[in-house]
């Protein structure tokens, strides 16, 4: 509750927000909440990994030919080696349709790779994925385009990296494609050259009150976004705000093994955040918190007035609490 509210006030006082979004919340079908979050202006950059990019395509054109295993966690091989053979991919309690999804997607971002081979142009790995989904006729979706996040983003032209996409499934079959001649690698811009863009990005939505990072899970998707900081300033040598909020929802523990379990405040000492910082951490599962804090903002956008209400009603509740418990 207390991270909602600030992510609301923050939103009030004119500030913007940056989603890292590492796992598979895609398949998860995060694009329920996510994708009407963007669209209503709650969301101003993202960083995914390559197979939440992928995923969320692959949720639009084939949703139908997924299918779900509620009794996953009591599977023996022999019923994991059965979903093999049935071309399917099973992430946790779902699955990934081979044919429906990967190889459909395949038959249509191959020409644009080896189009740009042939004209030697270059571009970066989520705008390929932002003209491919915008291009896909409405008649071909199985998923409601509502709920497609990535559509939406590609619509808001949503500032967006997708560092480390070479760990994708179509990062792998790009470098198929590479190996046999008939597509360059130098038509993906690198992760470089994703940091390189971002430095301005960050800068530019930074302007007045700042922006804050929200984080799901931890990996790449956060580690690599939130490095631009300290990196304007100590790499680059130029002022950069800090970033103005930050929240992570997370069940990994802390050590050495676990930087995603890593404590907010640790970040301080790396200069990405300051002690003035508003830090949250969020000790729970995504697919469920996420959801409830989005419809939240949702609804505060929609009635402003009525949650801010809400808000205030609450706050004078919890201090007779606090003094009766005093």
């Amino acid at each position: 509750k207390n991270a909602l509210v600030a992510y609301w006030r923050h939103l009030e006082g004119g500030g913007k927000m940056f989603w890292a979004v590492a796992g598979a919340m895609s398949s998860a079908q995060l694009g329920i909440t996510l994708a009407p979050a963007i669209r209503e202006g709650l969301i101003h950059g993202l960083s995914v990994p390559g197979a939440n990019l992928e995923e969320s395509l692959f949720r639009l054109v084939a949703h139908d030919s997924y299918k779900d295993f509620p009794d996953y966690r009591y599977f023996t091989k022999e019923d994991d080696t059965k979903i093999l053979e049935n071309r399917m991919r099973r992430v946790t309690d779902t699955s990934i349709p081979e044919d429906e999804a990967f190889r459909a997607v395949e038959s249509l971002i191959v020409p644009m790779w080896k189009k740009a081979t042939a004209e030697g142009t270059r571009r970066f790995w989520h705008e390929y994925f932002y003209d491919l989904i915008q291009s896909i006729d409405q008649e071909k979706h199985e998923g409601k385009a509502s709920e497609c996040w990535l559509l939406a983003a590609a619509e808001n032209n949503t500032p967006i990296v997708v560092p480390g996409y070479e760990d994708s499934t179509f990062g792998n079959i790009f470098a198929s494609h590479v190996k046999q001649g008939d597509a360059k690698a130098s038509i993906a811009k690198s992760g470089i050259e994703y940091m390189v863009a971002f430095y301005d990005q960050y800068q530019k939505l930074s302007e007045d009150a700042g922006i804050g990072f929200f984080q799901i899970g931890g990996g790449i998707a956060g580690d690599f976004p939130i490095c631009v900081v300290p990196s304007l300033k100590y790499d680059l040598g130029v002022s950069a705000k800090p970033w103005a909020y930050f929240c992570q929802i997370s069940d990994s523990t802390t050590s050495y093994g676990s930087y995603s379990g890593a404590t907010p405040n640790e970040k301080i000492t790396w200069d990405k955040l300051t002690k003035d910082t508003p830090m949250f951490v969020i000790e729970s599962d995504a697919t469920i918190v996420v959801p409830l804090i989005l419809t939240a903002l949702l609804e505060c956008k929609a009635n402003p007035e009525e949650a801010n209400r809400l808000i205030e009603k609450y706050k004078k509740i919890e201090l007779v609490l606090k003094k009766s418990l005093s």
